[in-house]
């Protein structure tokens, strides 16, 4: 039998099993579509064209013009999404209409746009970076803190975020690393000379990670005296990478839904709903430019001329890899001066059972380095049959724990952190907790609407997340004291 009277029919059954295979792809992507399809109809808030957003190619020079040119975004924003928003009683937790509980204006400050506190002499200059589909009211709280003690802060709003999610379908992560660097150099003008610190939360850690990382290369960059990072984006879920692919074939099917993973009801005065597919790619494009930017510096062995680091992070977190930022980042510094910040989960004997997983089984490998150069601190349970948690801290080189502080309590029925609490006080009037000050609008740190499941628009998952830090005034503390700020 000759080789080509078998080859041809075999040939012939693989072109068929390949065309079927195409075929089953492009039926399942198109179901697929069909089905995102089917999620609630669009609205002002995902259409509006805010073209007055800075990109990198928008060609400012200094941070005034920045600043001038967000006063014309909020402008078009009034005109393009406000202005078409019903008001009543309907509309009452609408963040888009005009004096409802939800309305950013109704606080005596709008913490959508970028806020500036200046001190007359400044003891440090201190830019503070929020989290995608955040806004700068994140950073409040700590940057009034390091105001009161003697920092000029810039709390940025970078660019994207604070309008509408609208603004999150084409924005790219260099339009926002563009926009940092116009606010340090600010910072490098208003501090007179004095250290100057980038504060990260989430995305904001990833931009804060690539502005130092871009120093290191670039002398015509001011210089850092450190880095602080809050549950910093250094790591996502692998999935991510094909985020851009859903938006990609909703823009060839002219389907407009599927730039969206997200869909829901905008009713917090300060971060978006809905998550545009757009928003997981940059976050996953820029933790894939800080892994490659990391290890070519570590193999020039410039990481040595990093200014300290000092991170905070839970053990779990839905949003963020955990341990990517031992393994991508803090594994790999040399000397010492860093410090991470690791808040365990209540640890009580009773809440064992309920585990789905422990973080340790993840972390305890890579955080087992004898004589690792940076310091490492556990926020943890001081017994298992006790709330009351304490900080136990390995100085760097060492594997022994050499302090214990007392940190505070578990509160009742909180067993663990979460991605979006780290930088919310128990007191913010908007995600505070039982303690939290009186808003002048919505209050979200205690809903917890009680009934049956897959009844209302927002996710259980949502209304359960712990949206404030019990141990903020620890974190506070250390933040104060990286930046020589402590009284």
């Amino acid at each position: 039998m000759k080789f080509s009277s078998v080859a041809s029919p075999l040939l012939s059954l693989a072109r068929y099993l390949l065309a079927g295979l195409v075929g089953c792809v492009v039926a399942g992507c198109l179901f697929l579509a069909y089905l995102l399809e089917q999620r609630p109809e669009l609205s002002v808030w995902h259409l509006a064209d805010l073209d007055q957003e800075f990109t990198a190619s928008t060609g400012l020079t200094d941070f005034q013009q920045y600043l001038q040119l967000e006063d014309r975004l909020f402008r078009q924003l009034d005109e393009l999404v406000y202005a078409k928003v019903p008001v009543g009683r309907q509309h009452a937790v609408d963040r888009y209409s005009r004096g409802s509980l939800a309305d950013p204006n109704r606080w005596p400050e709008n913490w959508n746009r970028t806020f500036r506190l200046y001190s007359e002499t400044p003891r440090a200059g201190i830019l503070m970076l929020h989290g995608l589909s955040d806004s700068p009211y994140s950073m409040r709280a700590l940057g009034e803190s390091l105001h009161r003690h003697g920092a000029t802060v810039v709390g940025l709003r970078i660019p994207g975020h604070g309008t509408a999610p609208t603004g999150l379908v084409e924005i790219a992560w260099q339009d926002m690393a563009a926009a940092v660097r116009l606010a340090v150099r600010h910072l490098e003008e208003m501090s007179g000379g004095m250290p100057i610190y980038v504060v990260g939360y989430s995305n904001g850690g990833a931009l804060a990670m690539e502005y130092v990382l871009a120093t290191l290369d670039d002398p015509s960059l001011p210089n850092l005296s450190g880095v602080i990072l809050l549950s910093p984006e250094i790591g996502v879920s692998p999935a991510a990478a094909l985020a851009v692919w859903q938006g990609r074939i909703g823009h060839a099917l002219g389907l407009e839904k599927l730039a969206w993973n997200s869909l829901t009801p905008e009713y917090d005065p300060f971060k978006y709903g809905s998550f545009a597919v757009n928003a997981g790619d940059l976050a996953y494009l820029i933790t894939q430019h800080l892994e490659q930017r990391l290890a070519e510096l570590e193999e020039a062995g410039k990481l040595e001329e990093l200014p300290p680091i000092l991170a905070f992070q839970s053990a779990v977190d839905a949003t963020v890899t955990t341990s990517a930022l031992v393994a991508n980042l803090f594994n790999r510094l040399p000397g010492a001066g860093h410090e991470l910040v690791l808040f365990d989960i209540n640890r009580r004997l009773e809440l064992s059972v309920l585990l789905r997983q422990d973080p340790r089984t993840e972390l305890e490998p890579l955080l087992g380095k004898d004589g690792r150069p940076f310091a490492l601190t556990l926020v943890t349970n001081a017994g298992d049959d006790t709330n009351r948690v304490v900080a136990q801290r390995r100085a760097g080189g060492d594997t022994r724990i050499s302090q214990i502080t007392p940190v505070g309590e578990w509160p009742q029925g909180v067993f663990s952190l979460s991605h979006v609490a780290l930088p919310f006080a128990p007191t913010d009037p908007v995600y505070g907790g039982p303690e939290a000050a009186a808003s002048p609008g919505i209050q979200l740190g205690n809903l917890a609407p009680k009934g049956e499941r897959n009844v209302l628009h927002v996710s259980g998952n949502d209304l359960l997340r712990l949206r404030w830090n019990p141990f903020f005034d620890y974190l506070e503390s250390c933040v104060l004291q990286f930046t020589g700020l402590q009284d």
